[in-house]
């Protein structure tokens, strides 16, 4: 199961009680900059998520995602979270 963009945008938008234009306006502005970043070799870190980074491999580039420890607890992996889910 998942949800597409519409769908998060109207949680997200539920959730904060604002308009569902002003959300997705957001939700884009920070998707291009995270975007930005990754094209530049930046990591970007997101607390209590995780971090988005491009490794190099050889001729390549590949695109990694390690997960913050509250993500990894919440599926049960090896984690020092110690706080609410």
């Amino acid at each position: 199961m998942s949800i597409d963009k519409t769908e998060l945008i109207a949680k997200i938008a539920q959730r904060v009680q604002k308009q569902p234009e002003a959300v997705e306006e957001i939700l884009d502005a920070t998707l291009v900059e995270i975007y930005e970043s990754l094209k530049q070799g930046q990591s970007v870190s997101l607390k209590n998520f995780g971090t988005f980074y491009i490794r190099p491999e050889g001729e390549t580039s590949v695109f990694k995602f390690n997960p913050s420890q509250r993500l990894r607890k919440l599926f049960g992996w090896a984690s020092t979270y110690r706080g609410e889910l």
